[in-house]
């Protein structure tokens, strides 16, 4: 799938950044196992601790106080920030409770994922399950199928998506 993220990328003469937290850097290492991943991947912020999200990717500080740093905003804010910071056209974003218990109150198993671009932004929240491995696993795969729907929509609308 990362493969696919960057030929719609080049497709669109477009850049990605990610910013991570539930993934750990997962999603940046799949991006970059694809040969010529520098053409369209900027970089990556891996914001493990809840105060990075705020110092690094603008992430609201109230919002992380009041809800922590797992709910669809902070997602949304994580995919904006990181698109802002590392200048690229589009970013995504990962948190959520990969376990093995829950936190904030945030059963295991609740992921947000956001995505940032120009045409604005959107948030998934899958229920994910599974060991630890296995969810942040599955949240990198829904991260890669969220940017690449939202980039067939935007070749479809400039009539120039790919079909692979």
């Amino acid at each position: 799938m990362a493969q696919q993220v960057h030929h719609e990328l080049r497709g669109l003469g477009a850049t990605l950044a990610v910013a991570e937290s539930l993934t750990g850097g997962l999603l940046a290492a799949q991006l970059v196992d694809v040969p010529g991943a520098s053409v369209t991947f900027r970089g990556s912020v891996t914001a493990y601790a809840t105060e990075l999200k705020a110092e690094l990717l603008g992430v609201d500080e109230g919002l992380l106080a009041v809800y922590g740093p797992v709910h669809p905003v902070v997602a949304r804010q994580m995919a904006e920030g990181v698109r802002r910071l590392l200048g690229a056209t589009y970013g995504l974003a990962t948190t959520g409770v990969a376990g093995p218990e829950a936190q904030n109150g945030q059963p295991v198993g609740t992921v947000h994922l956001g995505f940032a671009g120009p045409g604005g932004t959107l948030v998934r929240s899958p229920r994910l399950s599974g060991d630890r491995a296995t969810i942040r696993r599955k949240a990198v795969a829904g991260a890669l199928e969220l940017f690449l729907a939202q980039a067939v929509a935007v070749g479809n609308a400039r009539g120039t998506a790919s079909v692979s």
